[in-house]
């Protein structure tokens, strides 16, 4: 998806379990398409289960970043390239 809005649109049409998210999308990044969720969860508005499991999955490997993926709200931090063992283990978590 190239926008945070197309992720939300997606989430509010289908009720995905599991979001891998792209950070740097144009208009609405990953961190405020992620945000816009968790209100929506808090708020008692969503339309999927929640609280829906969102990974951020980017090519960001700085010390820090994954500390500012969980302050958006996000549950996990995965960066690219991805491990196949890496991916699994998130998605268990």
């Amino acid at each position: 998806m190239s926008d945070g809005r197309d992720v939300l649109r997606a989430l509010r049409q289908t009720p995905y379990r599991v979001i891998l998210m792209d950070c740097q999308m144009s208009q609405i990044d990953g961190f405020a398409a992620t945000r816009l969720i968790r209100a929506e969860e808090a708020a008692g508005k969503a339309t999927w289960p929640a609280p829906v499991r969102v990974v951020a999955m980017t090519a960001n490997a700085m010390q820090g970043d994954r500390e500012v993926c969980l302050a958006a709200g996000m549950d996990d931090y995965i960066s690219k390239p991805v491990a196949l063992s890496e991916l699994i283990a998130s998605l268990s978590g």
